[in-house]
């Protein structure tokens, strides 16, 4: 007999703030708000029994529900942008029952239905417990000027042979849910809980929003024929 597929919730965080882009997730990107991209892409994939977006202001609601997604209001404490996405996540995880929550980011337009899928099909097979997606990159990298996957003392390695690093784009983080709830009980935070990973995705896919030269280079892309 085959296991019972996992219940699996997409969480859509929203902020009403932002130190960079003021009221990132309602600027229109392409003719439509930015928080969008994220509601179409997780409906879209099949792979979620619900899509939730959390808002910090009740002005998402509309959006949400009009693009098919429902909404939850979060405690006013846990909006702004000093606010620890391990907290947010936690009064998500008190609320919301799930095997499985997945944190799909509005920050990332260009992160496909099939993004989602192929992350999540990842997530269990490896079986992890956490994990957040990345752009793998093939290049010579340091941290506070010293090396991190190659030897100043050789030959210059090709970059093809070097270890690879794995930048985190957020995309999307994923958690099970009593593994994170156990874990942040435990020590107050828990965003890299139990068995980690991180997930490659696309470059493109992975593609973040955080200024307004961010818009400009997205709408490019899609307007370039990138794949949403």
């Amino acid at each position: 007999m085959n296991a019972a597929k996992p219940s699996t919730i997409a969480m859509i965080p929203v902020r009403i703030g932002s130190e960079r882009l003021r009221q990132k997730n309602l600027i229109e990107v392409n003719g439509r708000p930015l928080m969008t991209y994220a509601i179409e892409a997780a409906l879209n994939s099949g792979s979620f029994d619900r899509v939730i977006v959390n808002g910090d202001n009740p002005i998402f609601e509309d959006i949400a529900k009009s693009w098919g997604a429902e909404f939850y209001l979060r405690p006013e404490p846990l909006g702004g942008s000093e606010v620890q996405s391990d907290d947010v996540v936690n009064d998500f995880l008190q609320k919301f029952e799930a095997d499985v929550v997945a944190w799909v980011n509005t920050t990332t337009p260009l992160q496909t239905a099939s993004d989602i899928r192929a992350t999540l099909t990842q997530f269990h097979t490896r079986t992890l417990d956490s994990a957040i997606t990345a752009e793998r990159r093939y290049s010579h990298a340091e941290i506070d000027g010293k090396p991190l996957n190659f030897s100043r003392d050789t030959r210059f390695a090709r970059t093809q042979d070097l270890p690879p690093v794995d930048l985190f784009n957020y995309a999307m983080m994923i958690w099970r849910r009593e593994v994170f709830l156990t874990a942040y009980a435990a020590h107050g935070y828990a965003l890299f809980c139990g068995t980690f990973g991180s997930i490659p995705i696309p470059k493109t896919s992975g593609t973040m929003v955080k200024t307004a030269d961010d818009i400009i280079i997205v709408e490019a892309l899609i307007a370039a024929g990138a794949p949403r």
